[in-house]
């Protein structure tokens, strides 16, 4: 029975490309549509697979995969990817009838799998930020910038790009010598250390992670910037005071939708009158929907990416402005290959920190996520906010001078 529903999703999902697979019993179907598509051979070694995949094909296929329960022909994890994510997201209405069925399920149970009080927070965090350094060493820029990078040169290399996201938001944040500035969820303090460093900003960083917050404060010692950039290992709900600035980089989607006004009206709370704040965050361009489940139980547990509808509805009950929206489109599927290139290229060093299932969890993880920017309807969210309509210039002018570059330089 389950093959034989299995065989409908398919015959109904595959209008672009072509899936040749092998089921358990050793039946070979051809699932084709037009050429312009991925062309790839799958094989099904577990009987119950055609069920899971019925019941969830992205938890199916992520766990069948990283098993070897589920192998690709030359192991063509990109094309099967490509397949499967383009042809969901080219079908009517965005999604497959049985896939948008399957979404409606889900959706019951969003609000108790995104319930994220601060313990469950911490736990969330270390369960993906708290892997090795050494990790995040084989793919990430020297910055350790694991958000998306800028390009606005496509020929820049990612070291390059990520330089460049950090100098494009900090002058949405018109950061002036002097000014406090707080960064929620600031990562390994790259983003601090650039705002202490060449803007002269007194610098806190707030995150639940204890390693990245060792490193941030290890690499502000170093730089000489401890009196100015200072980080410290709480919750963004617990810090008290007032700042000129406020920054948050590829946070937000651990928010959890149920504290969506508590994390919006807390920055209302922090922000000087006359202040700024920006968050920049992984979006969907289209309406709400929820987590993949194999994202959710593998990768980022109480993650959401947010519609842009789900922010401004809550923003709107605040007495904040929204200043300036812009969207980043590829940026991220750029930044992502680059991820995955690097990651190859050291995987041997991956092998000798964990193990090959963990390599192959990790390469389905970059690759199904840069594919999803590529083809599906995700971008990335640059939200700046002010509780004064005039607290920055009135057009986008002043984010493109013609001496910004050299600007950067001299201070570099």
């Amino acid at each position: 029975m389950w093959a034989h529903l299995l065989h409908g999703f398919l015959t109904h999902l595959v209008h672009k490309g072509r899936l040749r697979l092998i089921y358990p019993d050793g039946t070979e179907r051809v699932y084709s549509g037009s050429t312009d598509g991925a062309d790839v051979a799958v094989t099904l070694h577990d009987p119950a697979l055609p069920r899971k995949i019925v019941m969830s094909p992205d938890m199916a296929v992520g766990e069948g995969y990283v098993d070897g329960r589920l192998t690709i022909e030359n192991d063509d994890l990109y094309g099967l990817l490509t397949l499967a994510i383009g042809n969901v997201a080219d079908a009517p209405g965005g999604d497959a009838p049985w896939h948008r069925q399957i979404e409606a399920l889900r959706r019951v149970g969003r609000w108790v799998t995104q319930f994220n009080p601060a313990s469950r927070a911490r736990t969330n965090v270390a369960h993906h930020y708290d892997l090795s350094g050494e990790l995040y060493d084989l793919f990430l820029d020297a910055d350790r910038q694991y958000s998306c990078a800028y390009f606005s040169d496509p020929a820049m290399t990612l070291d390059e790009a990520q330089e460049a996201k950090k100098h494009h938001i900090a002058a949405k944040l018109l950061v002036e010598p002097g000014m406090r500035v707080l960064d929620i969820g600031c990562g390994w303090g790259g983003m601090g250390l650039t705002l202490a460093r060449d803007y002269g900003a007194e610098v806190l960083g707030v995150t639940l992670s204890s390693e990245q917050h060792a490193i941030a404060n290890r690499r502000a010692a170093e730089a000489g910037l401890q009196d100015r950039a200072k980080f410290e290992l709480i919750d963004y709900r617990e810090v008290e005071g007032r700042f000129d600035r406020i920054v948050s980089i590829g946070m937000f989607e651990h928010v959890g939708v149920p504290h969506y006004h508590t994390y919006f009206n807390k920055i209302e709370e922090l922000l000087d009158p006359q202040g700024v704040a920006l968050v920049h965050c992984i979006g969907r361009a289209r309406p709400p929907g929820t987590t993949s489940p194999w994202i959710a139980k593998y990768i980022f547990p109480g993650g959401y990416v947010p519609a842009l509808s789900e922010m401004v509805r809550v923003i709107e009950d605040t007495d904040l402005y929204t200043t300036d929206v812009e969207v980043l489109r590829l940026h991220y599927a750029e930044t992502l290959k680059h991820w995955h290139d690097r990651f190859v290229a050291n995987i041997d060093k991956a092998r000798d920190l964990y193990d090959e299932k963990f390599c192959r969890m990790w390469r389905y993880y970059l690759i199904a996520c840069e594919l999803t920017f590529r083809l599906n309807r995700q971008v990335v969210f640059q939200v700046q906010l002010s509780p004064t309509k005039d607290a920055v210039p009135l057009t986008r002018d002043y984010l493109y001078p013609p001496d910004r570059g050299m600007e950067r330089q001299a201070a570099e």
